[in-house]
């Protein structure tokens, strides 16, 4: 049985990691008073909750992986890393594939850092600030804009659909965030090919968008950035077809392979949704990680490989919120409140 397939299929039976407490009652608290020439940040009051403290010490026994996109504020991005520094263990890919390789957990607090769809930002902004702070990273790269100029789908239909764009499958006149959300339900044949309408039928074409190149993965790499899978064009893959979900996720890892000259291990699911057909593929092409955007912490040694949880951040995330992120606060609340709508 190849490695990555034993790891997927073992380590929660082998390792027989143990279950984590469960997560605490989030006590009402309201929220400080913020004087009127003060910005408000959405969730920083939970900074002051006292539940706070419960989640911080339950979240030193669990794996934080956090997925950024482009960096647009890059003194914010340097302090949450300062701040992972102070409080918590980076980590890398390689160690969390030797962790699951030797059923060992990784040690308290410890945190990944990762980049989906990284831009030119990554390269010019995250990686000098990553790189003077010796804190490992990871990108998921979408194969088929790498070398382009090229914008992603989802900017480039919301720009379309602004300056006059139509489609079939698609209401006239519709705002941008509703043009992209009945794009990403409709099954991928119907996205794609509402997408050549809405080309054909805007006023205006997007601007390009100077995307990374090949030399870029490979100084990625050797600035301690692991290089993985995001498929070729980033569907959902749950709208796609078998031959199609395998096409994405082959082809993108033929495309990294031979611009890296090795194979990446470690794949990113689009839009952050678990496919079991994807799981099958990533399986036969020896793939030992995969990555969910769940909102969630994991544990230290993850129960399934190919299934890891990630927590949403952003570069402009203040410094409260980033440790309720952190912590599994917020991501606890907004499930909770999640669940009451």
């Amino acid at each position: 049985m190849p490695y990555a397939t034993a790891t997927a299929t073992t380590a929660a039976a082998v390792c027989a990691p143990p279950q984590p407490a469960a997560v605490p009652a989030v006590p009402a608290v309201a929220a400080p008073a913020v004087a009127p020439d003060q910005p408000r940040d959405r969730s920083s009051w939970l900074r002051f909750s006292p539940a706070q403290p419960l989640f911080r010490a339950r979240a030193a026994q669990r794996l934080a992986v956090l997925a950024y996109h482009g960096i647009t504020d890059p003194r914010s991005f340097g302090a949450q890393l300062d701040r992972l520094r102070r409080l918590a263990t980076p980590v890398s890919v390689q160690d969390v594939e030797r962790s699951l390789a030797e059923c060992r957990p990784l040690p308290p607090r410890s945190v990944l850092v990762t980049f989906d769809d990284p831009d030119r930002t990554v390269l010019r902004h995250a990686l000098p600030e990553l790189v003077a702070r010796r804190i490992p990273a990871a990108a998921f790269v979408i194969a088929e804009v790498v070398g382009t100029e090229q914008p992603f789908w989802w900017h480039e239909a919301a720009f379309l659909a602004r300056h006059g764009g139509r489609a079939r499958l698609l209401p006239r006149g519709g705002d941008p965030a509703r043009v992209l959300a009945l794009l990403k339900a409709l099954p991928d044949p119907d996205r794609r090919r509402s997408l050549a309408e809405l080309r054909v039928s805007a006023s205006r074409r997007p601007p390009a968008q100077e995307q990374l190149h090949p030399e870029d993965l490979r100084a990625l790499r050797e600035a301690d950035v692991t290089v993985g899978n995001h498929t070729l064009g980033h569907p959902s893959l749950r709208r796609c077809d078998e031959a199609t979900v395998h096409a994405e996720i082959a082809g993108a890892h033929r495309a990294l392979t031979h611009w890296l000259g090795e194979a990446p291990s470690a794949f990113a699911y689009p839009d952050g949704g678990f496919d079991e057909r994807a799981d099958a593929v990533l399986r036969q092409l020896g793939y030992r990680l995969g990555f969910l955007s769940d909102h969630r912490l994991g544990p230290r040694l993850p129960a399934h490989p190919l299934r890891i949880s990630r927590l949403q951040v952003d570069s402009t995330t203040s410094t409260r919120r980033f440790d309720t992120i952190l912590s599994g606060l917020e991501p606890a609340v907004q499930r909770l409140l999640g669940a009451q709508a």
